[in-house]
């Protein structure tokens, strides 16, 4: 896979289902994430009776911070309609901010495709989906997708059903998650993002579920092109996800952190940059005489030493100054030269 310099990775507050089911606070998400410094607020448009079964049990890390008795309960509780995501999208546009949202199932999915956004969320649940695949192979814009709970081989699966339609392989970005809120750090395995990235020859980025902004920056520093975390106004606030979110100052640090390494990850050139061109000749040194060197004496290790600055022969030419004979007589700390 050749190797691109990228100077802007793109950061998704993932809002989700934090919003509790209220537009006054999903605005204020959105309003949260643009201080942050965000590229895009994300949601999760669903039809809870499309997506879970009756019969679809609490996962442990929804059951800690609810009252309902089933997913489908739960996920109905958090539900937003078509005209809520239409106006999301519209004030997004207004305060200056990308609009995203992850569909959950085949119907939500035809909604969310007539919206024409930047980029098409694949959820990890969605990754062994063969219907849901083909249906997102088919539209055009570029292609985000979770990996939780996959293998290696199922990405490859995956990938194979998605470029079997129209998307090209460089509008496909696979990204690292672990499905677990909070994740431990233990489980981050950010080296399986990279290698993704080897194998299918394919831009690489980061779910990020863990508690505190570390696993991030360092996806950032490993070639994640994008960074994906969620936000919330208040991780005590009642609801799934908040208590795995990020809060905005902790958001906001990350966004900062993120801009900085992007500076300092350069280029693949080993090369003197300009601010270190200037003080070159004060910190290098020359090959310069260690006492005093009278004509016709030989250069040798014990009269040469080498001292700043570097404004003389350089000391990389010691062996061709060594043996010869002085053709004059210098002062310490004078600069030799070759005859």
């Amino acid at each position: 896979m050749a190797q691109v310099i990228r100077d802007h990775t793109i950061v998704i507050a993932e809002i989700g289902v934090n919003h509790n089911g209220s537009l006054d606070l999903a605005k204020q998400l959105i309003d949260a994430a643009v201080e942050c410094g965000a590229d895009y607020a994300k949601f999760q448009t669903y039809r809870a009776d499309q997506l879970v079964s009756e019969a679809a049990s609490l996962a442990d890390y929804q059951k800690q911070n609810s009252s309902h008795a089933t997913q489908r309960e739960l996920l109905a509780s958090l539900e937003l309609g078509d005209d809520v995501f239409l106006e999301l999208k519209n004030y997004c546009e207004t305060q200056g901010i990308g609009f995203l949202t992850t569909a959950h199932d085949e119907e939500s999915a035809d909604f969310v495709f007539a919206l024409e956004l930047d980029y098409v969320k694949i959820p990890s649940g969605d990754v062994t989906n063969l219907p849901f695949l083909e249906q997102v192979s088919m539209q055009p814009s570029p292609i985000l997708m979770s990996t939780g709970m996959a293998t290696q081989e199922e990405v490859g699966e995956a990938l194979a059903v998605l470029q079997s339609g129209s998307p090209p392989r460089e509008d496909i970005t696979v990204l690292q998650c672990t499905t677990e809120y909070p994740a431990p750090l233990e489980d981050t395995n950010l080296r399986a993002m990279v290698k993704m990235g080897e194998v299918f020859g394919i831009s690489m980025g980061y779910s990020d579920h863990t508690a505190g902004i570390e696993a991030s920056l360092a996806a950032v520093a490993m070639g994640a092109i994008v960074i994906e975390k969620h936000l919330t106004l208040d991780k005590t606030m009642v609801g799934p996800d908040h208590s795995a979110s990020a809060d905005p100052e902790e958001f906001a640090q990350m966004v900062t952190a993120i801009r900085k390494i992007e500076i300092v990850m350069g280029g693949f050139v080993k090369e003197p940059s300009a601010v270190e061109k200037k003080n070159t000749q004060s910190v290098r040194k020359s090959i310069v005489a260690k006492h005093l060197i009278s004509k016709g004496e030989l250069f040798s290790a014990e009269n040469l030493i080498a001292k700043r600055p570097g404004t003389g022969l350089s000391p990389m030419r010691w062996r061709d100054v060594v043996g010869q004979k002085s053709d004059r007589d210098y002062t310490v700390d004078e600069n030799i030269e070759l005859p």
